[in-house]
């Protein structure tokens, strides 16, 4: 029996169902894919391109409200609006399918399925795709193949360069540093260089590493046993061994305290990790990828990031510019942002005027290509008329100019407690050196570490 060609990814926390799934499906389709975590969704959409998703409606122990189905339907159909969504549940009933087909599901499927059904229903979903849909983002992605780059938009020299550093070292197994300014689009590189690299077809595990506590940590990239500790209630494996045979993105390295450091670094040398209660080693084989908005080469200086760490991870270096340093693919941003949000917001009609667009290529982009995306949501949203103008989007002060006045008239003259005193210090040292921490930090005589405790003490 010869498969049918078409990509069906299944959703479902219960390992059960997923390993069913899996076994029928498989015999029908080209490819299945399972996962038990709905928050993969996103990534394994990015990494390739699926016709059905097979969608449970409840994961929180317990639900059965579908609040989570639903929200997950939404989250899919806009990260791929030509995709087949089939919801599934224990809990079904008429008004819950009605629901689930006007937000945009193709069929409704209650669980325990009957094979024969199932199958139907989804070979028909795959048999009815929607060709014109497909010919429409073909033909799309052709016409902004001059400016599109795996997930990219930018022809400035220094994305040039950026292009030409990911194709040379995408191939290899080399560890790769990515440096950048927020929202300059390091997780988009890294995902170019797994798209482009022998593991493609594996998984591209990304772990934010300020986003995990200090407790949590061993736990969350090595695994545990169970029992291991309070709330180890089961066998689990780690982060690092999820990403073996693929690539492990470790976002935001610099944030990491020394003594955790000393353990990642124990990891990446003997590529083994060993589970929290247990001591058995566990090979890895991963693909490594690091990013930060942190001075590494500062901290190494001040003693705040391991040399050793450092070189570990920084076979290759790829230095993201920030978007004020390739101006000339602001308006090129602007116009693929504009069309997205356009469509989203059913403003067809919206363009930019010349006054417009000098504005927008003239700001400083403190928060880069995030912010002008931000920005240019917002502005459709709001603009009245079919022209946007200056108006309509919020410029922050440069830090040369209102800035600084802003925050030195934040100060009380009257204020002369020494936590007011301190907060002052803070304020004057970040407008003098333009928000750069390292320097900052020099004149007040305070480690980084410290002057960054000290911005979060008075909420700066």
């Amino acid at each position: 029996m010869s498969k049918i060609p078409c990509k069906v990814l299944v959703v479902d926390d219960e390992e059960d169902i997923l390993m069913a799934g899996k076994l029928l499906l498989k015999q029908y389709f080209d490819v299945v894919v399972t996962t038990s975590d709905p928050y993969r969704i996103p990534g394994l959409l990015q990494e390739q391109t699926f016709d059905v998703v097979l969608l449970d409606m409840n994961y929180s122990t317990g639900a059965t409200s579908s609040k989570e189905g639903f929200h997950w339907l939404k989250q899919i159909l806009q990260l791929s609006p030509n995709i087949t969504v089939i919801l599934m549940t224990a809990y079904g009933d008429i008004e819950l399918a009605v629901r689930a087909l006007k937000e945009g599901a193709s069929d409704f499927v209650l669980k325990p399925w009957q094979n024969e059904k199932l199958v139907a229903i989804l070979k028909t979903a795959c048999q009815n795709r929607d060709s014109v849909s497909k010919r429409s983002a073909e033909k799309a992605v052709r016409e902004n193949t001059a400016y599109h780059y795996d997930g990219f938009i930018g022809v400035s020299a220094a994305m040039q360069r950026v292009y030409q550093t990911i194709d040379k070292v995408a191939a290899t197994d080399a560890n790769v540093l990515i440096l950048g300014e927020n929202g300059t689009g390091k997780e988009v590189a890294a995902r170019a260089l797994h798209k482009k690299s022998k593991r493609a077809g594996n998984v591209f595990e990304i772990v934010d590493l300020g986003a995990i506590s200090t407790t949590l940590f061993e736990s969350e990239l090595f695994g545990h046993a169970k029992g291991a500790f309070t709330d180890a209630r089961e066998e689990r494996a780690g982060r690092l061994e999820a990403a073996s045979g693929g690539t492990l993105f470790l976002d935001e390295i610099g944030n990491l305290s020394l003594a955790l450091q000393a353990k990642l670094l124990t990891v990446l040398q003997s590529r083994q990790v060993i589970r929290l209660g247990t001591n058995k080693p566990r090979p890895i084989d991963i693909r490594l990828i690091c990013a930060t908005n942190m001075p590494l080469y500062d901290m190494v200086r001040e003693g705040e990031f391991r040399q050793d760490l450092l070189y570990r991870i920084n076979t290759v270096e790829i230095h993201l510019p920030p978007l004020r340093e390739r101006r000339e693919d602001i308006k090129l941003l602007a116009d693929h942002f504009l069309k997205v949000y356009c469509q989203k917001y059913n403003r067809p009609d919206l363009h930019l005027n010349a006054d417009t667009l000098r504005r927008l290529n003239d700001y400083h982009w403190p928060g880069n290509i995030r912010e002008l995306d931000h920005a240019m949501e917002r502005a459709v949203i709001l603009c009245d008329g079919n022209e946007l103008h200056p108006d309509d989007f919020y410029f922050a002060p440069s830090e040369n100019g209102q800035h600084k006045q802003h925050v030195l008239e934040s100060i009380h003259d009257n204020d002369y407690t020494l936590e007011a005193l301190e907060k002052m210090m803070v304020q004057k040292a970040l407008v003098k050196h333009s928000g750069n921490i390292t320097h900052a930090a020099k004149e007040l005589g305070i480690t980084r570490t410290a002057l960054y405790r000290r911005i979060e003490k008075h909420g700066l």
